[in-house]
């Protein structure tokens, strides 16, 4: 989310989709399936300018099903409650893009992070749709401009993975064969998949804390590192990493959205105030105005008596 100081970040952000529920609402969302919105921001006529670097053959449960049916991944030993379904958004600023020229080069620069994304879920294969919003208008900055600016970024949902060994039981009548790797499958695990990582020395060892125990890292703060990482060396060097230990590393996407209206309606107020501070200055400025033109009316008029006092004599 934006600052106003003048540096341009990324921001990455991982929602978990719990619920079928929260899988078919993200789909009515990102792909736009819905005949109206109750967020006025999205603009319908430029729907058509959103940008899908990998579309969805299906709706994305079935999707889901058919890559178990085929192989490709494995629910083996999950419990029927387990996340099955994640999302990322990727984000700068909207300044970034209207600074850079607006829309080709929003679908460059997200054209860059989508192979990020595939990166960081372990493969494109796990990719169920990645998408660029072209179509939602920055209120805020339209207003403060006069003109309409967009606020350009991905949504991409994917199926949270590991490879995960299965070995031969202690019961396998091949001795030799016992505790020894029996196949490599692709394991749906979002506790896995994001578990923290600890962080390292200077020689790759695992740092301890003051009690022995290592020190982890956010499973979230490694993302935000990895997405700015990927887009430095991609060629974006004019941007910042997004603040460590910000409170962005943790929202819900919905949850950012609020907050991001909370600040709109921030900036907008303070618009307003710093207009109608103007406008009582100007008042202001009027009414010593009129004071002076008062007591430059009376000393024309004294003036005037003078000098039909003097012509009188």
């Amino acid at each position: 989310m934006a600052r106003n100081d003048g540096i341009d970040r990324t921001v990455a952000r991982n929602q978990d989709l719990e619920t079928p529920a929260d899988v078919a609402k993200v789909q009515e969302h990102n792909e736009r399936e819905k005949d109206s919105y109750s967020n006025q921001d999205i603009v319908p006529e430029r729907t058509s300018l959103n940008v899908h670097f990998k579309a969805p053959t299906d709706d994305y449960v079935k999707m889901f099903e058919q890559m178990e049916q085929d192989g490709v991944i494995s629910t083996r030993g999950l419990k029927p409650d387990a996340v099955k379904y994640g999302e990322l958004v990727f984000d700068v600023n909207s300044a970034y893009f209207y600074n850079h020229g607006g829309y080709e080069f929003a679908k460059q620069f997200y054209a860059d992070a989508y192979k990020a994304a595939a990166e960081i879920v372990g493969g494109e294969q796990y990719i169920l749709s990645a998408v660029m919003h072209a179509d939602e208008r920055n209120r805020a900055m339209s207003e403060a401009l006069g003109e309409d600016v967009y606020h350009y970024h991905l949504h991409v949902v994917y199926i949270p993975v590991v490879e995960k060994q299965i070995l031969w039981s202690k019961r396998c009548k091949d001795e030799a064969l016992r505790g020894t790797v029996k196949e490599v499958i692709t394991q749906v695990s979002r506790s896995k998949k994001w578990e923290s990582k600890p962080v390292l020395d200077e020689d790759g060892n695992p740092m301890l804390n003051a009690r022995g125990k290592k020190i982890l890292r956010s499973s979230y703060s490694v993302l935000q590192d990895d997405f700015f990482h990927f887009m430095r060396v991609a060629g974006y060097t004019d941007l910042e990493r997004g603040e460590r230990g910000s409170t962005e590393e943790h929202l819900t996407v919905t949850q950012f959205k609020v907050q991001a209206e909370q600040q709109r309606l921030e900036t907008v107020a303070g618009q307003v105030a710093q207009v109608e501070r103007g406008f009582g200055e100007c008042q202001s400025c009027h009414g010593e105005a009129e004071t002076e033109t008062g007591s430059s009316a009376k000393g024309n008029q004294n003036s005037k008596d003078r000098c039909s006092d003097g012509a009188g004599d």
